[in-house]
């Protein structure tokens, strides 16, 4: 695998990431909800200042903090991958590196400019670009999320400790497709670690080896 492979799946992720939460922006309110598939797929819009999977961290300062986090990363995480590419590590962990990456910097192109870019979208639907200005300014942009999978609702059974007859729903959180990208990258590593990590090295005949017909003996 080439780093070129690497950019061409980054570029592939962050344009259907893309495309679909500018779209979400600019075809729905906050909240607003339509059923693909009824009682386990929807699309939900929110956004979050957050981490993933709607997660905080610690206010404007934290949300700054985070922003820059990312852009270190993904700039890290570009250089990591040609690193990556040039020692031969496993087609395997490769794609997935790059589907890590890509999310990182679909949810940083988030947090970066749609502050900047789009109007608030919690009465109405966002304008693109609107002449009073974003709605927030560079770094504090919200993540846009949509993707709602609520397999399962219901009651749990009583006889389960400590949240037992509790209202539950499986799976709550709303994400991204640069969220996912993230997860499917991180648990397939997880899963095939030792076959990813071991490197396709080639070994050159010492020169102090004698060769017989082209062969090393």
């Amino acid at each position: 695998m080439k780093y070129r492979h690497v950019i061409f799946i980054v570029v592939l992720i962050l344009l259907i990431d893309q495309a679909l939460k500018i779209w979400i922006k600019t075809h729905m309110y906050m909240q607003q909800e339509f059923i693909i598939f009824p009682n386990w797929f929807r699309i939900h819009f929110i956004e979050n200042e957050g981490m993933a999977y709607g997660l905080k961290f610690g206010g404007d300062f934290g949300k700054i903090l985070l922003t820059l986090f990312r852009l270190a990363a993904v700039v890290i995480g570009f250089w990591y991958m040609r690193k990556l590419v040039r020692e031969h590590f496993h087609t395997g962990l490769l794609i997935c590196g790059s589907l890590i990456l890509a999310g990182a910097a679909g949810n940083l192109i988030d947090s970066m400019f749609y502050g900047i870019i789009f109007s608030d979208s919690t009465y109405d639907i966002a304008r693109f670009l609107p002449k009073e200005g974003g709605y927030g300014p560079f770094l504090h942009g919200k993540v846009v999320d949509m993707l709602y999978f609520p397999i399962y609702e219901g009651y749990l059974p009583k006889w389960i400790p400590f949240k037992g007859g509790d209202y539950f729903i499986f799976f709550r959180p709303v994400f991204n497709i640069a969220d996912a990208a993230i997860s499917t990258g991180v648990i397939t590593i997880l899963l095939f670690q030792k076959r990813f990590f071991s490197r396709h090295i080639t070994t050159e005949p010492s020169q102090n080896e004698p060769v017989v017909n082209g062969a090393v003996e």
